[in-house]
C-alpha cells in the first residue's frame, strides 16, 4: 500500500489547531484558579478589617485550598485561628508548613515561632519549651528567650531562668541581675523552709553580690537571722538597707524596731528610722517609730502624739484612726462604734496596689501574682499613692 503525503499535509494543520486548543484551555484554566485563589484572599482580609473572624477564616481555607503552596496563606490562618483560641487547628496548620520539604529557610523558622506561639497560648509549657528552643540562633531568638523566661519563672525553676536571664543578659538584651537576684532570694525561701538557714543565707549574700542596689535580698536575710535570734545581725544588715533602698525601709521598719529592742539598740535605731522618715514619710516607719519611743521611756500619750504630728504633715485617715484609737471621747460609750467604722474604712487604704496592673494586696508581692511583673508594687500603701 502506498503512502499518500496529502494525509500528511491535513493532518499538520489538526495537529496544530488542537495543541493551540490544548493551550488555551491550560491558560484559561490557569487564569480562572489565579483570579479565585486571589479573589478568596481579598475577600478573607475585607473579612478581617471588619472583625468577621468566622467568615475570613472561610475564605483563607478557600485561597489555601485554590493555592496550596502559598506559605504566606497558611500563615494568615494559623494565626487567626490562633486568635480564636483554636490552638490545635493553629498547630495542625504550622505543623503541616514544617512538614514541606520545599519550605525555604526563612519560612521554616517564621513556622517554627508560630508553633511555639501555638502551644505557648494553649498553655503546653512542656511543647512550648522544646519549641521555643529549636529558636536558638535564628532572627527570633531574642523573642525565643524571653517565652522561655516566662515559662520558667510560671513554672517557678529558678535555675533555668537565671540561666536564660543571664544569656539574654551577656547578649545585650536587657540588664537582668535585679531579676536574678530575685530568682536566688526565692530559691533562698525555700531552702529556708526546708530549715537550710545557713545555706538561704548564702545564697542571699550571693542575691547581694549580683544586685548591691536591690532591697529584697536585704529584707530576706535579716528576717532569717531574727528568727534565728540573730537580732544584732539583723539590725546591723537593715541599717545596710537604708543606706542601698531608704525607700524601700517602710517594708522593714517595724521588725527592725522588734529587732532593736530585743538587742537594746533602740535610740540607734530610733535615729536611724526618724532620719529615714523625715526623707520618706510613711505609715509603716511611724509604727516603728511610736513603738520605739515608748519602748525608750516615752508615755504612750506622747509616742502616740507622732500621728497627730504626722495629720499635720499629710491628710491620713490611717493615722487618725490610730490615734482615736488610744483617746478619750466626750461620749466614750460610742467609741467601739466609732472606732470599729473608721478600721472599716481604713482598711482598703492599707494595702499594696500594682503598678502596672492596678492588682491590690494585703501583703506586699515582689513579683505581682496578677500581670507576673517584678519589683512593680511601690513600698507603699494605697493611702500614700
Amino acid at each position: 500500500m502506498e503512502f499518500d503525503i496529502s494525509w500528511l499535509l491535513l493532518g499538520l494543520p489538526l495537529a496544530f489547531f488542537l495543541g493551540w486548543a490544548a493551550s488555551r484551555f491550560d491558560l484559561r484554566q490557569w487564569r480562572l484558579e489565579n483570579r479565585q485563589a486571589p479573589k478568596a484572599y481579598f475577600k478573607g482580609l475585607n473579612f478581617l478589617l471588619n472583625e468577621q473572624q468566622d467568615q475570613a477564616i472561610d475564605a483563607f481555607i478557600e485561597a489555601v485550598q485554590n493555592d496550596p503552596d502559598t506559605s504566606e496563606l497558611h500563615f494568615a490562618l494559623g494565626n487567626l485561628f490562633r486568635r480564636r483560641g483554636e490552638y490545635e487547628r493553629a498547630v495542625r496548620v504550622h505543623e503541616h508548613l514544617l512538614s514541606r520539604a520545599d519550605l525555604s529557610r526563612t519560612d521554616r523558622e517564621r513556622a517554627q515561632h508560630a508553633l511555639a506561639l501555638d502551644f505557648l497560648k494553649a498553655g503546653l509549657l512542656d511543647r512550648a519549651e522544646a519549641a521555643l528552643q529549636k529558636l536558638e540562633g535564628t532572627p527570633f531568638e531574642n523573642q525565643a528567650r524571653l517565652a522561655l523566661l516566662a515559662i520558667y519563672e510560671r513554672s517557678r525553676d529558678w535555675p533555668q531562668a537565671a540561666a536564660i536571664a543571664q544569656r539574654m543578659d551577656q547578649a545585650g538584651q536587657g540588664r537582668f541581675n535585679t531579676r536574678q537576684a530575685h530568682y536566688l532570694c526565692e530559691d533562698a525561701l525555700s531552702l529556708a523552709a526546708k530549715q537550710a538557714v545557713p545555706q538561704a543565707l548564702e545564697l542571699l549574700a550571693q542575691a547581694r553580690g549580683i544586685a548591691p542596689d536591690a532591697p529584697r535580698a536585704y529584707i530576706e536575710a535579716a528576717r532569717l537571722l531574727a528568727q534565728q535570734g540573730q537580732h544584732d545581725q539583723a539590725c546591723d544588715m537593715l541599717a545596710q538597707l537604708a543606706d542601698v533602698a531608704p525607700s524601700h525601709l517602710a517594708l522593714a521598719a517595724q521588725p527592725w524596731a522588734a529587732s532593736a529592742q530585743a538587742q537594746n539598740r533602740v535610740a540607734e535605731t530610733l535615729q536611724r528610722l526618724e532620719a529615714s522618715y523625715q526623707e520618706h514619710p510613711s505609715l509603716d516607719v511611724l509604727e516603728a517609730l511610736v513603738s520605739l519611743s515608748q519602748a525608750q521611756g516615752a508615755s504612750e500619750a506622747t509616742a502616740r502624739e507622732r500621728y497627730v504630728q504626722h495629720l499635720e504633715r499629710e491628710p491620713s485617715l490611717v493615722a487618725a484612726a490610730r490615734w482615736i484609737a488610744g483617746e478619750k471621747l466626750a461620749h466614750e460609750q460610742f467609741h467601739p462604734q466609732v472606732q470599729r467604722a473608721l478600721d472599716h474604712a481604713a482598711k482598703p487604704l492599707t494595702r499594696y496596689r500594682c503598678a502596672a496592673c492596678g492588682f491590690e494586696a494585703k501583703q506586699y508581692f515582689w513579683q505581682c501574682p496578677g500581670c507576673q511583673s517584678w519589683d512593680s508594687y511601690p513600698a507603699k500603701r494605697v493611702e500614700e499613692l
